[in-house]
């Protein structure tokens, strides 16, 4: 996932084509300016929820930085095509259960020791272990042996998941309960990255350092202030910068980015402010930057509560109908969003535009119906937790002001001082009442929105939700015998989820930015995120 804007929560063919990234449109010649191939591109980021550790890293700002310090064993282009990063190749059998990995030979990481089949499987297993406290531990949950190592109850029985199993050097199995089709695009996300085996033996020093094996190595981290990261001469992928590094600097508001993206003393930032969405093309002219991606805005209801615990369908279903999403992202987006039609992004393997039918349309009357037939809301108000260091208080107002006029359920915002605090409280299931969330593509695929966030038990899901029909429909997609046929069948569970409704399904999102004068250009990414390596900056 890529969580501020959450936050960074198909097959080889047959992908469904991608939106390309556009971007603010620039002169490359602009300036006249000489680039110097050392120069330090600066970002508007945010303190990150944890260390810094592949498998323990969930929002945005911990996910930027990662994904410039580690490279793992595949990635995608923008037509969703599998592209190998670290790995040579990976390999199903028929029945899409015993995935072959082999890598390119010569990688290091940036001790200088060498990346290796055993760095994989050393990590992955050292991730699912319990005892190592890392949230994104489900990611391999469709392996063989994940529940001995991770069970749901009781002791573990094995340190080890029995399904990976080093061949040599270069080359590892994954064996999986079940066939997945899709398999491949899951190994895109930060879970199945390597760690070198100094990061095993001592993971909290290695997490205040990592040691990475991507384009750029750790340099310093100033807690809540900056995080620096520097080219890595050693890098054998083919995404090398083309800049000398990198300062992640953390903000605790966007306006104050915002203003410092205008004075040029930041290069560019994850999206706008909601209160300059009215003049940043105007300021930033041809360096403005509006671009889609694939991600959904929601709010989601804290099912552990007992504010929702037993409450009536009808009743999530009402507040979903009383939501004015088309006015409000005319209004507080200034025509910037798009509202959601249900539970997965666009640009996506298996988006549906209508899945949600008409509880994600605006009707007060039917919304106040609906809300008296399941009981009434408990207390007859309601809470939404978001974190105030990014733009969302105004269409939280709004939401909550849509909500109250339509049914009379008092609603009010829950804010948090920042984004790793609301990750934090969520986490910790000790959210009030509701919370505003959002998701990220990790892979363009339809189950990445469903089952990775929806199903009973997994990381992504923090509200507590769990429905028994729309898992096992998952699961039916998880055994399909190709990409498609699998794509369709998370679409059969997303329409089931009308009738247990775990998040209100709000806006498509797209990328509001700019760059400064620094820089020749930045783009974009499907995901969201700068494409940052690309970056060139002008001598000073």
């Amino acid at each position: 996932m890529r969580g501020a804007k959450s936050a960074k929560w198909v097959a080889i063919a047959g992908v469904v084509a991608l939106t390309a990234t556009a971007c603010g449109g620039g002169d490359d010649d602009k300036g006249s300016g000489k680039v110097d191939p050392k120069g330090i591109v600066s970002y508007a980021n945010g303190e990150p929820q944890n260390l810094l550790q592949p498998s323990n890293t969930m929002e945005a700002y911990g996910s930027v930085v990662i994904d410039a310090l580690f490279t793992g064993l595949v990635h995608y282009d923008k037509q969703g095509n599998i592209t190998y990063e670290n790995a040579e190749s990976v390999t199903p059998d028929k029945a899409n259960k015993v995935w072959t990995v082999k890598l390119k030979k010569g990688w290091k990481f940036h001790d200088n020791t060498p990346v290796t089949a055993k760095s994989y499987v050393d990590a992955w297993n050292w991730a699912a272990d319990p005892a190592n406290g890392q949230q994104n531990s489900a990611w391999y949950r469709d392996i063989v042996g994940y529940d001995d190592v991770h069970p749901a109850k009781g002791k573990a029985k094995k340190k080890t998941m029995s399904g990976l199993k080093v061949v040599d050097e270069n080359t590892f199995t994954i064996t999986l309960k079940n066939g997945i089709p899709y398999y491949q695009y899951k190994l895109v996300y930060k879970p199945f990255f390597p760690l070198p085996e100094a990061a095993l033996k001592d993971p909290k020093k290695y997490g205040e350092a990592p040691v990475g094996n991507g384009p750029y190595k750790f340099s310093k981290w100033d807690r809540k202030k900056l995080i620096s990261v520097r080219t890595w001469p050693g890098y054998k992928g083919e995404d090398k910068p083309k800049n000398g590094g990198i300062d992640f600097k953390a903000y605790t508001k966007d306006t104050a980015a915002y203003a410092d993206l205008k004075s040029d003393n930041v290069d560019t930032m994850p999206i706008v402010p909601n209160s300059e969405l009215a003049n940043f093309k105007n300021d930033f002219g041809d360096r403005a930057i509006v671009s889609d991606y694939s991600a959904l805005n929601t709010v989601n209801f804290a099912f552990y509560t007992p504010q929702w615990k037993k409450t009536d369908i009808k009743v999530l279903q009402g507040l979903s109908m009383a939501i004015d999403r088309d006015t409000i992202a005319k209004t507080v987006f200034y025509g910037t969003r798009e509202s959601a039609t249900g539970w997965v992004a666009k640009g996506v393997k298996g988006y549906q535009d209508d899945a949600c039918g008409k509880f994600c349309k605006f009707d007060p009357k039917a919304a106040k119906a609906s809300i008296k037939a399941g009981g009434g809301v408990p207390g007859n108000k309601i809470q939404i937790q978001y974190n105030a260091d990014q733009p969302h208080k105004d269409w939280v107002v709004a939401v909550c002001n849509s909500i109250t006029k339509a049914t009379g359920v008092k609603c009010t915002g829950d804010a948090v001082t920042d984004f790793a605090a609301d990750t934090e409280i969520r986490d910790q299931k000790k959210v009030k009442s509701m919370y505003r969330s959002g998701w990220v593509l990790d892979y363009p695929f339809n189950g990445n929105f469903l089952a990775d966030l929806y199903g009973t038990g997994v990381d992504g899901n923090k509200g507590g939700f769990s429905d028994k029909k729309f898992d096992k429909l998952t699961a039916e997609a998880d055994k399909a015998k190709t990409i498609d046929e699998s794509a369709e069948l998370y679409q059969k569970a997303e329409k089931e989820l009308v009738n247990s409704f775990p998040g209100i399904p709000l806006w498509y999102n797209k990328t509001l930015s700019a760059y400064s004068n620094n820089v020749k250009k930045i783009e974009f990414d499907q995901a969201g995120d700068p494409v940052l390596s690309d970056v060139e900056v002008f001598e000073k």
